[in-house]
């Protein structure tokens, strides 16, 4: 009887504060942040100024709402014990469940004005008060990501690999947010809106996946945290080879260009005033061979 009694209670609060967010968020969009005043919100709700406060603990928190159950659903999804399957995919699976919930929503109510999505972007962006308030969420979000995955990889929340990896994974909300102002207009039904966002985010998450991957296969618990140093010290491997390539082509097109000058070529032979380039002189190494076997042909003919 006890839990029963204690599950109505929980849900008498949830959906007291789902009714104060959702009020204060209609107020907000249509007078202003500014121009509504707490007061007004408790006393169109039917609850006290003091009530309002102990729900959300700043005026900002009215409108940004969804940090804590965020923060639990990354926890759950990235964090230990959670499903085997790369950070992205996890927050990928994250993202279409809740974005799909929230259409099915908004299907239900065919009058609903999918163009408050524009709306409330252009009133956090217009208010600085949100936009910082919007900013920090954002950073504690991004470090609860780091934490929970670290957790699983072993390794501390600090170092780069999970800090990055973070800050990429929560880019997939503002890739959701910016995508549903885009697509949320008075020409769309809700089921076509969702589609369309949900294109969008799989993209961006394809995107970062190949950034990430490494950092995930870790995170899975496919290998240890030495991989992070092996794939640093490949990558570092990499970008040097890249250089040294780079700079003996580079090195071979002044060497091309010092044998243009000495036979009289105001330019490297074969180029043009035009600067039409032939095939083969679309890689330095090419360029550096042409000329030689040039000159040796013109040797033969003398």
């Amino acid at each position: 009887m006890e839990a029963q009694s204690e599950g109505l209670r929980e849900r008498k609060k949830r959906l007291m504060r789902q009714l104060i967010s959702d009020t204060a968020t209609e107020m907000f969009l249509d007078r202003g942040f500014y121009e509504v005043r707490v007061a007004e919100i408790a006393a169109a709700c039917g609850v006290s100024e003091k009530t309002v406060y102990n729900y959300f603990p700043t005026k900002e928190s009215l409108l940004l709402d969804r940090e804590e159950q965020m923060a639990d659903g990354l926890r759950r999804a990235l964090g230990p014990g959670a499903v085997r399957q790369s950070p992205v995919e996890a927050a990928l699976a994250l993202i279409e469940s809740e974005t799909n919930s929230m259409f099915a929503e908004f299907a239900k109510d065919r009058a609903i004005d999918l163009t408050m999505f524009r709306k409330f972007g252009e009133l956090i962006e217009g208010t600085p008060s949100l936009r910082a308030a919007e900013r920090d969420m954002d950073d504690r979000l991004v470090q609860v990501v780091a934490e929970a995955m670290a957790a699983r990889a072993g390794v501390a929340p600090e170092d780069p690999e999970p800090q990055i990896a973070a800050h990429a994974i929560m880019g997939l909300w503002r890739v959701q947010f910016r995508s549903m102002r885009r697509h949320a207009d008075d020409t769309r039904t809700p089921e076509e809106v969702c589609r369309l966002v949900l294109d969008d985010v799989r993209r961006a998450a394809r995107l970062i996946d190949t950034g990430v991957w490494s950092f995930g296969m870790v995170v899975q618990g496919r290998s240890g945290p030495q991989q992070l140093k092996a794939a640093a010290t490949a990558s570092n491997d990499a970008r040097r080879q890249v250089i040294a390539a780079l700079k003996q082509a580079r090195d071979a097109w002044r060497q091309v260009v010092v044998d243009a000058q000495s036979q009289g070529h105001a330019q490297p032979p074969g180029r043009s005033q035009a600067h039409v380039h032939a095939p083969w002189q679309q890689h330095p190494q090419a360029q550096a061979q042409r000329p030689a076997r040039q000159r040796g042909r013109e040797r033969g003919r003398s």
